[in-house]
């Protein structure tokens, strides 16, 4: 039982358990109920038992919520706390759909990015520092370039060229904060 004794200043690890026993002649198997009458019902309640029509409804007027708080903005903590994804779903694929090809290849340019935010992350794995930092530096600036690049190759042939820098400008500032993110990432 050398598992079950600790040392330090509180004793054995497990100081309860040295005086339950548990008798040979118990079964081990059977029914588990939950007590009645014990919790209230709200506890007891859980959306894997209500139906999916109301689920539905729950979501929506949940993310209803969230537009009008956008549209009649006012300070809430209320909606970092209660978070979804289904709002901006909506949103993302309603604009996608007058755009699928401007879509398509920014999403596909994000793979040097991504490569990125692997190497800084092994490189975090090795340690923080200066040194840390100017490798990652080097690596997210070189990706962020590559990025860039290759969604400008593709997309500024689409527009005439005087109006290539309106192509350039937005694209920039898309790769830019998604590099900023993954330069300053830090493990908690």
């Amino acid at each position: 039982m050398a598992a079950a004794e600790g040392s330090g200043a509180g004793g054995p690890l497990f100081a309860g358990l040295a005086d339950v026993s548990i008798s040979e002649d118990i079964p081990v198997e059977g029914e588990i109920t939950v007590p009645v009458g014990s919790r209230s019902p709200d506890e007891d309640y859980s959306t894997l038992d209500e139906p999916v029509r109301d689920t539905i409804m729950r979501d929506l007027k949940a993310v209803g919520k969230k537009f009008v708080h956008v549209m009649y903005p006012k300070k809430s903590s209320a909606l970092l706390r209660d978070w979804d994804l289904w709002g901006p779903l909506v949103l993302c694929v309603s604009l996608a759909l007058s755009f699928f090809q401007s879509l398509c290849v920014l999403g596909y340019c994000v793979l040097p990015l991504t490569v990125a935010m692997l190497v800084c992350r092994l490189v975090l794995l090795a340690g923080s520092g200066t040194v840390s930092f100017v490798i990652r530096l080097i690596v997210v600036v070189a990706m962020f370039g590559w990025s860039t690049l290759a969604s400008t190759a593709f997309l500024a042939d689409s527009q005439p060229p005087n109006r290539k820098a309106l192509v350039v400008y937005p694209i920039f500032l898309f790769y830019f904060v998604i590099s900023w993110m993954i330069l300053t990432f830090t493990p908690q």
